[in-house]
C-alpha cells in the first residue's frame, strides 16, 4: 500500500489490506456515482506541461449566491496549476486563470518548444474572440471537444467530482470561507492524495519529475521486505 510503504517504508499488498477490510466489515460502497471517461483523448500526453485542461463548475455560498471555479489542471499529472474563484464565467476569467498558470509552471519565463496546449469545453467564455486573441499572443493552441461529449475533458471533470464530493459536505457564507477551503483541498489533492490512474502517486510527484524516483524506492522496499518475510518464515520452519 503506497502511503504505508513511503511513510513506514514497510511493504503491503492492497490485495492483503483489502482482505483485512473486508474480513471486519470496513468496505463501503461509495457514496456518489463515479463519472468514466471512456473515450481519451486521441492524442495521449507523455509529459507535463504538453496539454492543460480548464473548465469552470458552480459552488454557492448562502446568501451570495453562485460562484464559479475557474481551473487549469495539467493533463499528463492531474495536477491542479492554477485556479480562481469567479462571479461571473467571463473569458477574461479564463485568461486570469491562464495567466497564473503560465506563472505558476515557468512557461511565461522558460525558453520551451511549444506552450501547452489549452483544452476546454465549447462553453460561451471558450469561444470568444478575446480569448481566441490572449491565446494567440501567448502562441498556444487551443482543442475543444466535440459537443454534447464531456468525456474529451474527463479529466477535469472528475476532478470537479472529487472536490465538490469534498467541499460540499459544509454549508458557506462567506466567499472567503469557500475560497480557502478550495485552496486547503487543492493543496492536499497536488501533494498528499494518491491517484491509482497515476500508479498511485499524487499529482505533484508526477508534475515536478519525482515519479520514477519513488516507485524505484516503493520497488526496493518490496523486494526488502518479501526477503525478510522469507528469512522470518525459514526461522520459524527450523
Amino acid at each position: 500500500m503506497p502511503p504505508l510503504t513511503d511513510k513506514q517504508r514497510y511493504f503491503v499488498s492492497e490485495a492483503v489490506v483489502y482482505r483485512l477490510l473486508k474480513a471486519h466489515d470496513l468496505i463501503a460502497s461509495p457514496a456518489f456515482i463515479v463519472v468514466t471517461a471512456v473515450d481519451e483523448f486521441h492524442t495521449r500526453t507523455t509529459s507535463p506541461n504538453q496539454l492543460w485542461q480548464t473548465d469552470f463548475t458552480y459552488l454557492k455560498v448562502t446568501g451570495w449566491g453562485w460562484f464559479y471555479l475557474s481551473t487549469v489542471l495539467d493533463d499528463f499529472s492531474r495536477y491542479v496549476i492554477a485556479w480562481k474563484l469567479c462571479t461571473s464565467m467571463a473569458a477574461s476569467d479564463v485568461t486570469d486563470t491562464l495567466e497564473l498558470a503560465l506563472t505558476a509552471s515557468g512557461c511565461d519565463r522558460a525558453n520551451v518548444r511549444h506552450r501547452p496546449r489549452l483544452l476546454s469545453d465549447n462553453g460561451p467564455s471558450y469561444i470568444a474572440g478575446e480569448l481566441a486573441d490572449w491565446l494567440a499572443a501567448n502562441a498556444m493552441d487551443h482543442v475543444r471537444g466535440a459537443p454534447c461529449h464531456p468525456q474529451t475533458q474527463g479529466k477535469i471533470e472528475r476532478w470537479h467530482q472529487t472536490l465538490k464530493n469534498r467541499i460540499l459536505l459544509k454549508n458557506y457564507y462567506l466567499p472567503g470561507d469557500l475560497e480557502a477551503q478550495v485552496e486547503v483541498f487543492i493543496d492536499h489533492y497536488n501533494h498528499k492524495r494518491y491517484h491509482e490512474s497515476l500508479r498511485n502517486l499524487t499529482p505533484a510527484d508526477v508534475y515536478f519529475g519525482r515519479d520514477q524516483t519513488i516507485l524505484l524506492d516503493r520497488e526496493r522496499i518490496k523486494r526488502q521486505t518479501i526477503q525478510q518475510r522469507r528469512l522470518i518464515h525459514q526461522q520459524h520452519a527450523a
